[in-house]
């Protein structure tokens, strides 16, 4: 006998591109499983989802290796506090959206007492130990995998994978890249240069203490060789006052209290943290440059565990350097204004420049629409 009750399913995300990435999954389920409810962390577009949150994703913000360390006796009580509140509740599945070593802990005390454990995001095996693929097993039931690589790392081990494409390759079509769509955020954001260059220093405070002056150095060094307007997006207020601070006395910027979209939607070309964003760059064609800088600490580490030559996920695709990387020492002011300025001349110059990232977002298309092929898949392993 079919099971007809609601869905009850608890879902965790901890931070902005996993709230983005959250809400698609939720409406989708919403859509197959009409009467579907959710509780646990997310952001602003999982609780205009329905979200019942029990803890603010903000509290759950960390950044590198050190900071986790500081804040742990706090992330363990929310990790514990979390597990009590969802199985008390009664939840049909716990879904983990990317923020690994916190969901993935979550998922392992909640698949020790039966509860259907679902990871949203591969972790980055192929650029870690690859003992971190084995460990998922331990923590997860099914592993949807947003790109087509990412099941090999997976063989033999005891975990169930299905390759669901990326959101974002089905929310960012041709006319959303087009330079009618770029005019019509332009006049949205009250952009009056012929050229408009985006910044993306992340979304985090961490992030952006680290990456903010160099990139805003950078900004100063391309105003003063060409006519250009900035703008940088700061869905954060506290986030949004550090930018200004950070850009005083630089003209022509333009701070966006909306999300990266609309930014890379106007600009010409961008300076982009490594992160989800440069996927959404690459899937609106536009030309960008690459950077990341870690604490000293955090650096280190990195250093000794990374094992895959590139960061920037359009370069991983590839298997190719298609965007230009400059990471810690090499990220300086000099060097990405001067690779900006490159990469945005043969944008102009150079009609075939972008082709492949528009090969690489139709690669990333899996099923309908955004968040369906996840959708069946959690619907799947539920037997629903």
């Amino acid at each position: 006998m079919a099971d007809t009750r609601a869905l009850k399913i608890g879902i965790l995300a901890g931070e902005p591109s996993g709230d983005n990435l959250g809400a698609g999954l939720m409406a989708e389920l919403t859509r197959l499983h009409p009467g579907a409810s959710f509780l646990g962390v997310g952001g602003p577009r999982m609780i205009a989802q329905g979200l019942q949150t029990l803890y603010p994703m903000d509290r759950l913000s960390v950044n590198g290796f050190v900071d986790p360390l500081r804040r742990l006796p706090e992330l363990l009580r929310m990790l514990f506090g979390l597990r009590d509140q969802l199985l008390d509740a009664e939840v049909d599945a716990f879904i983990g959206v990317d923020f690994n070593v916190f969901n993935l802990l979550l998922e392992r005390r909640l698949k020790k007492r039966g509860v259907p454990t679902v990871h949203y995001v591969s972790p980055s095996v192929y650029a870690w130990r690859r003992g971190r693929a084995k460990r998922l097993g331990r923590s997860t039931d099914l592993l949807l995998a947003l790109y087509p690589f990412e099941s090999a790392f997976y063989e033999g081990l005891d975990v169930k994978v299905a390759y669901v494409g990326h959101p974002l390759a089905h929310a960012i079509d041709d006319a959303c890249s087009s330079d009618v769509a770029r005019m019509d955020a332009r006049t949205t954001l009250g952009v009056t240069a012929q050229t408009v260059i985006a910044i993306l220093p992340g979304s985090r405070n961490s992030e952006v203490a680290l990456m903010g002056p160099v990139f805003f150095d950078a900004a100063r060094r391309i105003a003063a060789e060409r006519d250009v307007q900035f703008v940088v997006p700061c869905l954060r207020e506290e986030i949004a006052q550090r930018v200004e601070e950070m850009a005083v006395n630089l003209p022509g910027v333009i701070i966006d209290r909306g999300n990266a979209r609309r930014a890379l939607t106007a600009c010409d070309a961008a300076l982009v943290k490594s992160g989800t964003s440069t996927l959404e760059a690459m899937c609106l064609l536009r030309p960008f440059v690459v950077s990341y800088k870690l604490g000293g600490l955090s650096y280190q580490l990195a250093r000794r565990l990374v094992r895959t030559p590139f960061v920037a996920l359009p370069n991983i695709l590839a298997g190719k350097a298609l965007v230009p990387e400059l990471l810690q020492d090499d990220a300086t002011g000099e060097a990405l204004a001067a690779q900006l300025l490159e990469v945005l001349d043969r944008a102009q110059t150079d009609a075939t420049y972008l082709d492949a990232f528009r090969a690489l977002r139709d690669d990333l298309r899996v099923g309908a629409c955004e968040g369906a092929e996840a959708a069946r898949a959690v619907a799947s392993l539920l037997g629903r």
